[in-house]
């Protein structure tokens, strides 16, 4: 993990987008997040480490419908839906502090409403 006290350098990064390619980490060595468990996991990233994550995984939203986070020790590979929730909070007292959320729902594998 990126050192807690500072900003990581892109290449200190410790979760990456899977772009369908292996990482160095042996991907038997990870466990994998399934659904029915909770997990978070926090990082501290210079901008452009931040800027480069953010962008892979806006290209996987656009031409996919599936992602998979990879840190050091896990996977989460995630099947999502829609919508998209983003919510952006600016708080501007103070020290500002600019907060972007994104909610990404799970892909659920129910048929829709049919009416006939």
């Amino acid at each position: 993990m990126a050192d807690p006290g500072g900003a990581a350098d892109a290449a200190d990064t410790d979760a990456d987008i899977d772009a369908d390619t292996d990482t160095d980490t042996d991907a038997d060595e990870r466990s994998t997040i399934r659904p029915g468990r909770n997990f978070e996991d926090t990082f501290r990233l210079d901008a452009a480490a931040a800027g480069e994550v953010l962008i892979a995984l806006g290209e996987r939203l656009r031409d996919d419908d599936e992602v998979t986070i990879v840190g050091d020790d896990w996977e989460l590979p995630f099947a999502f839906g829609e919508p998209i929730q983003l919510e952006v909070e600016y708080e501007g007292v103070d020290d500002p502090e600019l907060e972007i959320e994104i909610e990404i729902p799970g892909r659920t594998d129910e048929p829709s409403l049919e009416i006939r």
